[in-house]
Formats: C-alpha cells, sequence, structure tokens
C-alpha cells in the first residue's frame, strides 16, 4: 500500500511533542468527549484514513434481489435447514449481541435460549468464537472465517470443497458450510460419524439433498423460493437456498454510514477522545499495518497470543488455526485479521472468546502477559501459550499504550459503530 511517509513521520511524532502531551496523557475525562479542535491533527487523521484505504460506504455496498434476500432471511431463521431440525442461522447470530451470540465459544446443535441460558442449555460446543457478519459479501470481501477455509484467490474461491466448489461467490460458498458442520448445525452423534462422516464432499451433498427437499415440501418456503428464483418448485437444490442466505446476509449485514464516515468525508465533528485514538490507531500503535483497507482488515492472518478458551479446534485447549486449513507449519496458530465495524458491539473477542472486552483485546496485543491467568493453565496451555507468542511477529507488535490510550483507540474505534 502507497503511504505518505511525511505524514508517517508525523503521526510517530505526534506523542513526542509536548502539546500532544498534554492531550493524550492523563485521565479519559469527559472534557476530552467534547469536539476536538485541532486543525492540523484533524486534517492528519482524516488523511491516513483515506491513505490506509478507508472508502467511503457507498463504495461497500453490493445489488441485492429484493424477492431474494426476502426469502432469505426467511431461510436464515428457519430450523428446516439444519438437519436435526433444532437450530437456525439466527440462533447464533443476534441482533442484540451485534450479529453474534454474546458467548466466547459458540453454542450449536441442541442448544436452546440465548446468551448465558444457552450455555446451560446442553448444547453442544462449537471450539470458536461466531464470527459478525458485518459486511460479510460487500465488494472484496473474499476471505471467511477464523481460519480463513474459504478464499477467492485470483477469482478462484479455495474452500473444503476443492473443485466442487458450489459457486464461484465466496459468500455463498461459506454459507453452504455451516449446514454440514458437525457440531454447529448437526448434532454429532454416532450414527452422524457412521453415516456422513466421509474424506470427500459426497457426504455433504446427501445434506444439502435432505435440506432442500425440506424446503421444497413447505408450503410457505419452498413456494417463495421457487417464485424468487423463477424455477419449477421440483428443480430447487441447495444452490437456491445458499444463495437466497448470501443475499440478506449481504443486505442486512451491509455496512452502514458511520461517525468516522461522517468525519472523513462530510467533515463532521470528533472528540478529543476519538482523535487521541486516532492518531496512535495510524501511528504508534501500528493497528493500521493489519487493520487497514476498506473493511480496517488486510484478511491476512496473523498470530496474536490471546488465551486460549475451551477444548480449542485441535482438542487440549489448543487451535492451530490457520494450519488445519493449509498444514503448513508456519501457520500455525494464525488467524485471520477481524473487521473492525461494529466491534465494541460484539463482544467477547478472540478466536475463543477469551477476552471479555476490547480494552482487554487491544492490550493483548502489546502485553499479552497482562491478560494471561497462567494459575488456572495447566502445563500443555501454558505451553500452547508460549508457542503463540513465539508466533506473534515482532514489526507488528505495538509501542506500549497506557491504559488511557488503550481507552482512546475503543472511542475511535467506536467511530466505525452504526
Amino acid at each position: 500500500m502507497k503511504f505518505d511517509f511525511k505524514l508517517l513521520f508525523y503521526l510517530l511524532l505526534i506523542p513526542l511533542t509536548s502539546a500532544c502531551e498534554q492531550q493524550s496523557s492523563g485521565s479519559y475525562t469527559q472534557e476530552k468527549m467534547g469536539p476536538a479542535t485541532d486543525t492540523l491533527r484533524i486534517e492528519t487523521l482524516r488523511k491516513a484514513s483515506i491513505q490506509n484505504g478507508f472508502v467511503s460506504v457507498g463504495a461497500l455496498q453490493s445489488k441485492t434481489d429484493s424477492a431474494k434476500r426476502s426469502i432469505g432471511g426467511k431461510l436464515f431463521a428457519s430450523k428446516t435447514l439444519s438437519l436435526n431440525g433444532n437450530i437456525s442461522c439466527q440462533d447464533c447470530h443476534l441482533d442484540k449481541f451485534g450479529s453474534v451470540d454474546g458467548l466466547p465459544n459458540a453454542v450449536g446443535a441442541g442448544a436452546s435460549g440465548e446468551g448465558g441460558a444457552r450455555m446451560a442449555s446442553g448444547g453442544q460446543i462449537i471450539p470458536r468464537n461466531v464470527l459478525p457478519l458485518w459486511g460479510r459479501g460487500g465488494p472484496n470481501f473474499d476471505t471467511f472465517f477464523w481460519d480463513g477455509k474459504v478464499q477467492s484467490e485470483n477469482g478462484v474461491v479455495v474452500s473444503q470443497f476443492g473443485d466442487f466448489a458450489p459457486s464461484s461467490d465466496p459468500l455463498v460458498v461459506a454459507v453452504h458450510l455451516p449446514f454440514v458442520e458437525l457440531r454447529e448445525m448437526i448434532a454429532d452423534t454416532p450414527e452422524v460419524r457412521k453415516d456422513l462422516v466421509t474424506e470427500d464432499v459426497g457426504s455433504a451433498e446427501v445434506v444439502f439433498n435432505t435440506l432442500a427437499g425440506r424446503v421444497r415440501q413447505d408450503p410457505d418456503l419452498g413456494i417463495q423460493l421457487a417464485k424468487a428464483y423463477q424455477k419449477p418448485l421440483e428443480n430447487l437444490t441447495f444452490s437456491e437456498i445458499g444463495d437466497a442466505v448470501a443475499q440478506f446476509i449481504r443486505h442486512n449485514f451491509r455496512v452502514k454510514k458511520t461517525k468516522l464516515h461522517r468525519f472523513v468525508f462530510e467533515n463532521g465533528p470528533i472528540t478529543q477522545n476519538e482523535l487521541n485514538g486516532g492518531i496512535t490507531f495510524y501511528g504508534r500503535g501500528r493497528c493500521a499495518s493489519c487493520h487497514n483497507g476498506p473493511y480496517f482488515s488486510d484478511f491476512d492472518f496473523h498470530s496474536i497470543p490471546f488465551p486460549q478458551l475451551g477444548f480449542g479446534k485441535n482438542g487440549f485447549g489448543n487451535d492451530e488455526g490457520r494450519y488445519n486449513v493449509t498444514f503448513n507449519p508456519s501457520d500455525r496458530f494464525l488467524f485471520r485479521t477481524p473487521p473492525l465495524y461494529n466491534a465494541t458491539k460484539t463482544s467477547p473477542y478472540g478466536h475463543s472468546g477469551s477476552l471479555r472486552t476490547l480494552d482487554e483485546a487491544i492490550v493483548a496485543h502489546f502485553d499479552p502477559l497482562r491478560v494471561a491467568n497462567f494459575q488456572k493453565m495447566s502445563i500443555q496451555e501454558r505451553s500452547n501459550f508460549y508457542r503463540r507468542m513465539k508466533a506473534a511477529p515482532e514489526d507488528t507488535v505495538p509501542t506500549t499504550l497506557s491504559d488511557t490510550e488503550v481507552k482512546e483507540l475503543v472511542a475511535f474505534i467506536s467511530m466505525l459503530d452504526f
């Protein structure tokens, strides 16, 4: 990414100047919640935002078909689309939790209720934190899931489907996977493992055909889906179902105008705390080294030594992240950079939801020992934590930040809420 090095020098220099020390040091006060007036710093932040890939909200919109997204919303909320008939997409993607479930690890098949009640309901645990849906399906949003198991590379979708991807649209491919994921939307039972767990996509097709058959037989869903896609009812397949759900996600969770958009592109106001946080974000905090581009993600994979919560994707309290997709040893403990739209609404944080607040998640980037509870870790868990620390790249680790600076960063990130 081309960058103005004079601007970079200024961003790094700002915290060293006496004027800025008065503004960014000390406590996070009500006074600093008022409008900022430092014209030079305001214009510097606007320029840094644009140079690091921030774009107008209009550039992040994708066209959808109203009839298809309407039935897609019904399918998103329907338990008909789980093999056991007891969970829907909506059960784990709730508006009240910012399109996630508010839990550290997701609770899938067999669960009921919301929040803590869902955790205690006896459902099957999925060893990763639910990902929010904001911006999914927007232009150039082409890497999905914590480990990037669905990714568009040079126009080719790379996924678990191999050469048999159900679509050239990575969002549609990503939508297909939860319906065939054990514990997520299929109960993990001996019968299921005996009949459906194989080394090819044939088992997935069995599930897709079963679910499509249910939709065809549903007097509401089937007729509306057939009408939206202008196909005879008997010709409907899971391809139409996946596309309809993707259309709903693409529209319902589209990026909307934020305070940062109004500040950068409409000369809107910014508070002193937000301004200080923005200067740190693009300056010595080095946040933009990974959180850049239109979605505040480079869609690359990095190791941030967050504590591991739960049994982990690889078992025994371990999750090897991107390695599970590529089997490249250098990819161990790497996870996709999370986009930052509505980030303040989607706690807890990290691939296993081990950090409760955004403040803690930020601190883990430069002082991971501060948020790790070694007293409760087993020897194996401590060993894995040390390995995650070793995998963290030094060039993206920010300078140590004060608690005030961390809160100012949160204030700036909150400008991406809508």
